[in-house]
């Protein structure tokens, strides 16, 4: 099966970007509808006991943790949008723009509640409608539900390998291995020639092999006289006679 193509940074960016209005639209439009049309604090039954809307404004976060501590929430809220806008950049997995988008929209959501709403800036309270008592106490709105799912998402795609730059973790480690084992490029091993014995020392006396020791003259050991003069004496002896 071909493995797909990473996305181009420009196109990463465009499903983040259109992902993250879609979703803070739909929050904010969703919290208008029930700031125009609930009641606060009265729950409406939608499927009886599992599903109920239930306006209220809370001013910490889940749970109604921190009430007194709302700046600290803006500040953390914007940060994690900064952060996500950041890791945009190097995104190139079509997994990680979808999941990222989510994210950045639902913060987005909750953090515009923070900074614009009632009681004052950047200590504003959400607003939230969603009410499950058969599962969660909790009361949370349509921002909650893709902040948690996005770091659900994410922690799956860490576990699973996925890197942003859409390679995985087993694929980048076969790689360096291989490239560990491969020889460095532009380097060649030379051919070593053969190294020579060392010729044994001939005993005195032994016949050399070497064919220049043939050229020497074969008299050459003999003693002066021992031909040429031994032919005159011979030569000489019989004229006398």
């Amino acid at each position: 099966m071909a493995r797909r193509q990473p996305l181009h940074g420009s196109a990463a960016g465009t499903i983040i970007a259109i992902l993250a209005v879609f979703v803070l639209a739909a929050d904010q439009f969703v919290k208008y509808l029930t700031i125009t049309h609930l009641p606060e604090r009265e729950p409406v039954p939608v499927l009886g006991s599992f599903l109920q809307l239930f306006y209220v404004r809370n001013a910490g976060a889940a749970f109604s943790i921190g009430e007194g501590a709302t700046w600290i929430f803006t500040i953390a809220l914007a940060v994690v949008a900064c952060v996500i806008v950041w890791k945009a950049f190097s995104v190139r997995a079509r997994l990680w723009a979808v999941v990222l988008g989510a994210l950045l929209g639902g913060v987005l959501g909750n953090l515009t509640d923070r900074l614009f709403r009632e009681p004052g800036f950047a200590v504003g309270h959400v607003v939230d409608m969603i009410s499950m008592p058969w599962m969660l106490p909790a009361i949370f709105n349509v921002a909650d539900m893709f902040i948690v799912t996005g770091m659900i998402s994410i922690a799956l795609l860490i576990i699973s390998g996925l890197r942003l730059d859409g390679t995985r973790e087993r694929d980048a480690k076969t790689t360096d291995a291989a490239e560990a084992d491969a020889p460095e490029s532009g380097e060649s091993e030379e051919p070593r020639e053969p190294e020579k014995a060392p010729e044994a020392e001939k005993p005195l006396g032994e016949p050399s092999s070497d064919p220049s020791d043939a050229s020497a003259p074969s008299d050459a050991s003999a003693p002066p006289g021992s031909s040429e003069n031994g032919s005159e004496d011979r030569h000489t002896a019989g004229a006398g006679a």
